[in-house]
């Protein structure tokens, strides 16, 4: 597997969470979700996250919305529910626009990537806006834009990174949760993958215990699966460039989000 495959299912993938977790009233969304669903159903990452992704296919329908949308409000919007929050500075600081919004924004300097704020209200540090940007930084290494791998490598370490295991042990142990319950699933094996990719530990055990998303058999069958693909990444080509984190602008790149 060469670096073009890997950062263009890296796009597909993040193109995924991003259709799962921002709001939108534009259909076509959902049927690139479905899409999407189907096409990395046939590529999986492992056997845990196939089966996950074979059973989101059966709880959403491929000419309706209406199951994941309804799930989504009682999830992240119901006054009936406990609501999950999004953004990396929730997470970070207990507020809503905070620290990390400005380090998102920061290197969102680098680029002409944009939140467009007619059609989407969330902040930048927001988990579907995140998935986004890293979907489309994903696609641009694909392409050869070399110079956004140290971008695309900090979002990752210094935002995603720090928050991504509580949003998703609370997001899997929230009551409404059912597709999910399997979306968290197939997330958890693809963080664990970025981090081997891109050479990042996880971030310090916080001192809450939460529920654990698999059973002690199944975690260690994770186990083989993440180690094989540690052996694959290893023999596919050259480690990840480590530089800095700094906010030399980059601007050859527009997008509106």
């Amino acid at each position: 597997m060469n670096e073009e495959k890997i950062n263009r299912a890296r796009a597909l993938y993040y193109a995924m969470f991003s259709r799962c977790f921002v709001f939108t009233t534009d259909n076509s969304r959902y049927f690139e979700l479905i899409n999407f669903i189907d096409v990395l159903k046939e590529n999986p990452l492992d056997k845990m996250s196939q089966k996950a992704l074979e059973d989101i296919r059966k709880l959403i329908k491929s000419d309706s919305n209406v199951a994941f949308m309804s799930e989504y409000d009682e999830i992240f919007h119901s006054p009936e529910t406990k609501n999950i929050r999004t953004t990396a500075s929730y997470w970070d600081e207990n507020v809503e626009s905070g620290k990390k919004r400005v380090q998102m924004q920061n290197f969102l300097g680098k680029t002409k990537i944009r939140r467009d704020e007619k059609t989407y209200s969330d902040y930048e540090d927001s988990v579907g806006f995140i998935f986004t940007v890293m979907s489309e930084l994903s696609e641009l290494i694909a392409n050869g834009e070399a110079q956004y791998k140290n971008t695309s490598h900090c979002i990752f370490e210094e935002i995603l990174n720090e928050f991504i295991d509580d949003f998703s042990r609370e997001l899997y142990e929230h009551e409404s949760a059912d597709i999910f319950k399997h979306i968290v699933i197939i997330l958890k094996s693809f963080v664990e993958f970025e981090r081997i990719y891109l050479e990042v530990s996880a971030p310090a055990t916080k001192e809450r215990v939460l529920k654990q998303v698999s059973t002690e058999e199944e975690i260690s069958q994770e186990e083989i699966d993440r180690r094989a693909r540690n052996k694959l990444l290893r023999e596919s080509g050259p480690k990840q460039e480590q530089e800095t984190c700094s906010i030399d602008l980059i601007s050859d790149v527009e997008v509106d989000i």
